[in-house]
């Protein structure tokens, strides 16, 4: 059963697992426990299922398996057979693909599954049966890994509920073109006949960018979706509000209609916007779920009709407040225009961490933004996290480096560049007891303990 995460005021930390030492053990407990110490009732964390090389959590292979890096060494265990058992049964319609998929990958040395031999591109039946009989001690070692991941995560989980803390997840809204997604389910996306993507994901120029930004995820072949009543982007969302309590679903504003950039283009500019099913994607959920737990990642260029389709489904919306102080004080991000159903922040994920932004702002911009929040330069991050804590939105969110203060040393990534995020990691004894004590006082004075 899913527990009400927006029932009443809260505030919550953002923090990706793998920014944890033991994540889905004894790190993510004391986590949890300091979080009820300070007031705080929400862990938002960014896409669990395992990454490619880079280690980018919304570049994943499945979007169903879970990361074994987050496993608590500790906390291993060999399975009860019927409890096993079960598991394997229960998993049947994404872990043989997902087990088969990670030993042919290795086998091929990490090449991309449409460069595979035929019969493995193709998954013919014989050469299928094959594998799973030559590769069969490999297969088994990923499904126990996966079974160990979900027995620690049903742990960790039944923990923070044990603590008042609800999980806020997080569903990237493409898979990786490399993925046992692809793989499995070529039928749902885009491809060429050899597996290749036809048109990929991106974004159009805008003022952050004169070319756009173009991701390579492989587009989903949206009208074979409809004809198939979504079953897999059904699967995707129904499988994550199984292990989470409210999810996020990034780049929300595809669902209503997407830019499709043709596979082998230099940048973005030359895609095009073809519209979504994405209301019809939605009333099913609604209906098989009777509620909506999702909230929507609406950043960027909104135009009216992702707006009407949020609103519509009543699915909250997010503010940042870094975002806050450029153009006029009919910005979004600005406090005065914040909705009850809003979620808050002071920064992402994709930011700097706000002290790191606040001092690379320009002088008349932190003259502006001092102004307006009616603090004295030098008070950041402490004045935009207030902000946060008193905003009308329901909840605020508050990333890990801004309870520390820390600077542009510690931020998690920066969009648009390969190399060199994803690293940061909590500062062992940084989350103190009088560190706790004193959000568990900001969070009281602003309701939301």
């Amino acid at each position: 059963m899913r527990l009400p995460v927006l029932d009443r005021r809260r505030a919550g930390v953002l923090l990706h697992l793998g920014s944890l030492e033991e994540a889905l053990g004894r790190g993510g407990r004391a986590f949890i426990d300091w979080l009820a110490q300070a007031g705080f009732s929400v862990w938002q964390i960014l896409p669990a299922g395992p990454t490619g090389p880079d280690g980018s959590p919304y570049w994943v292979r499945s979007d169903f398996a879970g990361n074994p890096a987050f496993l608590d060494p500790a906390g291993m265990f060999d399975p009860e057979p019927s409890e096993y058992a079960a598991f394997l049964d229960e998993t049947r319609h994404w872990l043989d693909d997902y087990a088969l998929f990670e030993v042919l990958s290795a086998a091929q040395a990490g090449a991309a599954w449409w460069t595979w031999p035929t019969e493995l591109r193709e998954r013919t039946p014989a050469a299928m049966a094959q594998v799973a009989s030559d590769l069969a001690p490999q297969l088994q070692r990923i499904k126990r890994e996966q079974f160990v991941f979900f027995a620690q995560w049903r742990r960790l989980r039944e923990h923070a509920r044990s603590r008042g803390v609800r999980i806020l997840g997080d569903l990237p809204f493409y898979v990786a073109p490399h993925s046992a997604e692809t793989w499995a389910h070529r039928q749902q996306f885009q491809l060429e006949a050899d597996g290749r993507p036809a048109a990929v994901a991106g974004v159009p120029p805008d003022y952050f960018s004169r070319t756009g930004q173009l991701w390579g995820n492989p587009l989903y072949d949206w009208q074979a979706m409809r004809r198939d009543n979504f079953v897999y982007w059904r699967a995707r969302v129904l499988e994550q509000l199984e292990r989470v309590d409210l999810l996020r679903i990034d780049h929300f504003r595809a669902l209503a209609a997407h830019w499709a950039v043709p596979a082998g283009a230099a940048d973005a500019r030359g895609g095009q916007w073809h519209l979504t099913p994405g209301e019809d994607l939605l009333r099913l959920l609604l209906d098989e779920l009777g509620d909506l737990p999702i909230l929507a990642e609406d950043l960027g260029v909104i135009t009216d009709d992702v707006v009407a389709l949020r609103k519509g489904f009543g699915l909250p919306g997010m503010r940042v407040l870094q975002f806050a102080f450029s153009g006029e004080g009919d910005n979004p991000h600005l406090p005065h225009m914040h909705e009850h159903d809003s979620v808050v922040y002071t920064g992402t994920h994709d930011n700097d961490t706000t002290l790191g932004w606040y001092r690379s702002l320009d002088e008349e911009t932190r003259r502006r933004v001092d102004s307006m929040l009616g603090v004295a330069c030098g008070s950041m991050p402490d004045a935009l996290i207030r902000e946060a804590l008193g905003s009308v939105g329901q909840l605020a969110i508050i990333p890990a480096q801004d309870l520390l203060a820390l600077g542009c040393d510690s931020r998690l990534n920066t969009p648009g560049t390969a190399h060199g995020n994803w690293h940061w990691r909590l500062p062992a004894g940084a989350l103190t007891p009088e560190l706790g004590r004193h959000f568990a006082q900001l969070n009281k004075m602003y309701g939301r303990a």
